[in-house]
């Protein structure tokens, strides 16, 4: 059974849960908005920990912990954006880290998007 995660996120328009629960799994992708549902300014430093806030948020709405999450896969526009992404993405993880992969591409859904990320977790 699927069962959506409650968060404080803003309300998306588009046909979508930020997180979902199922067979004691969690799912979620998460982008770099604030509570109004915009981008925010400053470049991928600040859209970085913008998505990594949102995201931790909604992993510790669903009752679990960064220590839960399990594969992360992040997604950057450019191949320079990457280190100031994981430079912010390692300020939310200890050791055992998740598993994670990285890809540079072409654009995401909204074009002012630098970065965007697709997580996993395990309930415990």
């Amino acid at each position: 059974m699927k069962t959506a995660v409650k968060t404080e996120l803003f309300a998306s328009k588009a046909p979508l849960e930020w997180a979902v629960m199922a067979n004691g799994q969690f799912y979620t992708a998460q982008i770099p908005i604030d509570a109004e549902g915009k981008v925010v300014d400053g470049g991928i430093e600040a859209q970085a920990r913008q998505t990594m806030n949102n995201f931790k948020h909604t992993v510790e709405a669903a009752g679990l912990t960064m220590a839960d999450v399990t594969q992360v896969l992040i997604y950057v526009t450019a191949r320079d954006q990457l280190p100031v992404f994981n430079k912010v993405y390692a300020e939310y993880f200890e050791a055992p880290y998740p598993n994670r992969a990285a890809m540079i591409v072409a654009g995401l859904a909204r074009e002012e998007m630098l970065c965007e990320i697709v997580a996993y977790a395990a309930q415990p």
